[in-house]
């Protein structure tokens, strides 16, 4: 994977400069797929080379291929959620982050792989550092199609970890946005009050630009806001401010972590002092930590809702932890239902006085590197928080194994302040260089 075509705001600048043609752009990623896919199974539909050269138009993204995960809509290819029970079936429309790529000049090459309606059962893609290890899920195609530089952009969605994960399994940059902050409509839920479209790109250039332009423009969606663009230079990108505070988190399953991303997180600390940033011991109080199960409790009720008649018609179609899910939403009450929304408000409230005199909350995006096989798509456990309490998150790759497996490193901001977290991570990203 040396020598991969350029990320997405390199390419850009580069075209609009003159120096790279928007056709030999789109051909070199396409190349990368038809050689590569074969074995990372990243897609589950694609188009053609010669279809794709065919669609490049106007637009500052003209010659820009991004996928699009298997769980959003897209009128012009088959939408399966990861299920059979949607094997043949074709949206009637784009979702609306799709329209607004498209509006945008990009070429939308193809769909990712996800896991059954992005839960848990895997499907097909590998990890692309080995093949033996899981990519992560639930967008495992998104992140392996950005690791080998099919694509300069996917979409995924998180929400668990279905994003931060395979980001940092497969080494890319993965961002979520404050939650309502990037368009949902035409992505199908899992759980309405924590589902967040997310973007996996190459560096922190890469998904700030991707949120400045697929980021809500109005509040047009149920628990959507509007959260302001992140200034960027048009040749430099974003300009970070000076070396930042940083609360290193200690959680009370620290002990779950790999000796690897114990030690990958101490050498990015060391390095991160050297570089005059203040990184400070942190914690959170245990509350929040026993939000989890909170969060639980909304996933059960609203997943298991929305797949109700999918367990009763399609039993055989789906897994058994699709069946799981609906009797588990099943057993829960109303009041336990509410006192988790409930608590989702107040902590989310109460985040940012927590986060208060730091300029973003440090700690890991996974236990450590991807799992063996294919079977199990890896622990959420250190991304979960940051989905219930809808805060904006972004992993980094933060060094390898020394089988060369990814490690990352997460950055975590507040409620609605999400280009202070982007920039915060660019100085990060320099830092570690």
């Amino acid at each position: 994977m040396n020598s991969l075509p350029l990320g997405l705001f390199d390419a850009t600048r580069a075209m609009a400069a003159g120096r790279l043609a928007a056709h030999d752009y789109l051909r070199q990623c396409a190349a990368l797929a038809d050689r590569l896919d074969p074995q990372v199974h990243a897609f589950v539909a694609r188009k053609p080379t010669s279809a794709l050269l065919g669609e490049v138009g106007t637009g500052p993204w003209a010659g820009i291929p991004v996928a699009v995960k298997d769980l959003i809509d897209t009128a012009e290819f088959p939408t399966g959620y990861g299920s059979p029970i949607y094997a043949t079936h074709r949206p009637a429309q784009d979702a609306a982050i799709v329209a607004a790529l498209r509006q945008h000049g990009a070429v939308v090459c193809g769909k990712t792989v996800t896991t059954e309606f992005a839960w848990r059962k895997p499907g097909a893609t590998v990890n692309p550092h080995n093949h033996g290890h899981t990519p992560g899920g639930s967008s495992s195609g998104s992140a392996a199609a950005v690791a080998t530089g099919m694509v300069p952009l996917a979409l995924g969605t998180q929400t668990y970890g279905s994003v931060i994960r395979p980001a940092a399994y497969c080494g890319v940059v993965g961002f979520k946005a404050s939650f309502g902050a990037v368009p949902r409509t035409g992505a199908f839920p899992v759980s309405g009050a924590l589902d967040h479209v997310g973007f996996l790109a190459r560096s922190v250039n890469d998904v700030a630009m991707a949120f400045n332009v697929l980021r809500n423009h109005q509040a047009a969606e149920p628990d959507s806001i509007v959260v302001p663009a992140v200034a960027m230079d048009s040749q430099a990108g974003l300009l970070p401010t000076g070396a930042p505070r940083l609360a290193w988190l200690q959680t009370p399953f620290d002990g779950r972590m790999t000796a690897a991303q114990g030690a990958a997180m101490d050498k990015a600390v060391q390095r991160l002092r050297a570089q005059g940033a203040v990184v400070q011991v942190f914690s959170l109080p245990q509350t929040y930590w026993d939000a989890l199960a909170a969060m639980d409790c909304l996933v059960q009720c609203e997943g298991g809702w929305v797949h109700r008649q999918h367990a009763a018609e399609s039993a055989d179609l789906c897994s058994a932890h699709i069946h799981e899910m609906v009797e588990n939403g099943r057993a829960r009450s109303a009041y336990e239902y509410l006192d988790a929304q409930a608590l989702q408000r107040k902590l989310r409230a109460d985040s940012a006085a927590q986060f208060q005199g730091f300029d973003a909350v440090l700690t890991v995006p996974a236990t450590g590197e991807a799992p063996q096989g294919l079977d199990f798509t890896g622990d959420p456990l250190f991304c979960a928080l940051w989905s219930f309490l809808g805060l904006p998150a972004l992993t980094l790759p933060a060094g390898r194994t020394p089988t060369g497996l990814p490690l990352g490193l997460q950055l975590v901001g507040s409620y609605t302040r999400d280009g202070d977290l982007l920039r915060t991570a660019r100085w990060v990203e320099q830092a570690l260089a």
